[in-house]
């Protein structure tokens, strides 16, 4: 079976969806409250990265469906109209999967720890672990200094950690 996205596609729709939960898990030091509260927060979450899941693969169809147009236009294809081929489909549902599982390393630590800020804290470290992972990767990939992108990609999610910290979250 044919490949859909790429390493770096697969890699970075990860590092978008951690990026994305770290913001909204931020919100539970804000809402400070509950383990009930803690609970929709976390649901929040999960329910953004659907959403942004969703939305990203139906941009991934975009995608294909105007390089199909521009490649037609070119005279690079046929000059049959564009149509979506199920690859498009199988990416779409990719990056989906790929941006809504990544939500769940960080939700684990509020189900091990029922201490708010050891739960912000475990829960901020998997990030961090998980972003370094994603620059070890990419970098791999691409030939780069490992130790350098993970670390780099990592200090990228301590500032938006710093900076969700600095906004009360």
């Amino acid at each position: 079976m044919k490949v859909v996205l790429d390493p770096i596609d697969r890699v970075s729709e990860v590092v978008f969806g951690v990026l994305m939960a770290m913001t909204f898990i931020g919100a539970v030091n804000v809402a400070e409250a509950g383990h009930g509260e803690m609970r929709k927060v976390l649901i929040a979450a999960l329910g953004c990265n659907v959403a942004w899941g969703l939305t990203d693969g139906i941009m991934y169809v975009v995608a294909a469906l105007t390089e199909r147009s521009r490649a037609r236009m070119l005279g690079e294809a046929p000059r049959d109209t564009p149509r979506v081929h199920l690859d498009d489909l199988r990416g779409a549902l990719g990056v989906l999967l790929l941006v809504t599982l990544s939500t769940f390393p960080l939700v684990v630590p509020f189900l091990v720890f029922h201490d708010l800020e050891r739960a912000l804290l475990g829960s901020r470290l998997v990030a961090l672990a998980t972003l370094f992972l994603g620059g070890w990767l990419l970098a791999s990939y691409a030939g780069g200094n490992r130790w350098l992108a993970g670390t780099g990609m990592a200090a990228v999610g301590a500032v938006l950690v710093g900076a969700l910290m600095a906004l009360g979250g």
